[in-house]
């Protein structure tokens, strides 16, 4: 018969931050554990919303969207989500809200669950993880590589900018302590 442990014999679980690169069709998400004061992978990987599914069809999709994430979520208990902001080019009105309503869901998912949600613009995330603002999608995977310690590149590049939005937000908050 083994002893449950008292309840002061208990550690807390490790801070975790989900980093989201939101998307209609596809989602990255990473979870970055903090251990010892340094951030680990725990999970990373693609919602994909949009596979059979018309491309019209809206409300099957965010379901979707909605219903994976809260998965992620229930799985792997992080204690604050990192979102990338949304980026709206005048040229594709279309794409911006589609955009706006994956990141509806990710914020109301978080919000159920009384997570808090930071939001980081694309280009402070590359300016804070690879010191230039303007990186391009390989310099993400290759930084989010070599500081997370991975054996290959974090693919496809929705991961790496899900990671690097976690990691970002490890970085500013290590930073603001």
């Amino acid at each position: 018969m083994s002893e449950t442990p008292a309840p002061q014999d208990v550690l807390p679980a490790p801070p975790r931050i989900l980093g989201l690169d939101p998307g209609l069709q596809i989602t990255g998400y990473g979870v970055l554990e903090i251990r010892k004061g340094s951030p680990r992978v725990c999970e990373a990987g693609v919602i994909r919303s949009a596979e059979g599914r018309s491309t019209t069809d809206v409300a099957p999709r965010v379901r979707a969207l909605y219903d994976s994430i809260v998965e992620v979520i229930e799985q792997f208990r992080p204690s604050v989500v990192a979102v990338e902001q949304l980026y709206a080019h005048y040229e594709h009105p279309r794409t911006a809200i589609l955009m706006a309503h994956a990141r509806g869901v990710l914020f109301l998912a978080a919000a159920q669950r009384d997570l808090q949600v930071h939001s980081y613009n694309a280009t402070r995330v590359k300016k804070t993880i690879t010191g230039n603002g303007h990186a391009s999608k390989e310099q993400v995977q290759r930084t989010i590589q070599r500081e997370l310690g991975l054996a290959q590149l974090p693919e496809p590049p929705d991961v790496a900018d899900a990671l690097a939005v976690a990691l970002c937000h490890y970085y500013l908050q290590k930073l603001a302590a």
